[in-house]
């Protein structure tokens, strides 16, 4: 099990870049995979983007393929979202979570970091 917490949130304008952080802390980071998920108001919570536990795949939702990078540091046991030429659509509470290996579902989640982009 980990402890995980977003960070990186914010208001932005449309076009505009965002860098979301998640820091991990109670397991052995680098055996996780990790992901970022969102939930928009009144919406139900999207798959965003992921990272394999070794680092060599990445998976993106095609909404935000080419515009967003997932990233991990081992070293810092944190994983990253880099999101640009944002859109008010990208609008947001962002979430990520972990899941140990292989394992099919993500067992522990984050509190969420705001993202608002406005037109």
């Amino acid at each position: 099990q980990v402890q995980l917490v977003e960070s990186g949130g914010g208001l932005v304008q449309a076009g505009d870049s965002l860098r979301l952080s998640c820091a991990a802390s109670g397991g052995t980071f680098s055996s996780y995979g990790m992901g970022w998920f969102r939930q928009a108001p009144g919406k139900e919570r999207e798959f965003v983007a992921a990272i394999s536990w070794t680092g060599d795949t990445m998976y993106y939702a095609d909404s935000v393929l080419g515009r967003f990078t997932v990233s991990r540091d081992n070293a810092k046991n944190t994983v990253y979202l880099q999101m640009n030429s944002l859109k008010p659509e990208d609008t947001a509470v962002y979430y990520c979570a972990a899941r140990y290996r292989r394992d099919r579902e993500y067992s522990d989640w984050g509190q969420g970091t705001q993202v608002t982009v406005s037109s």
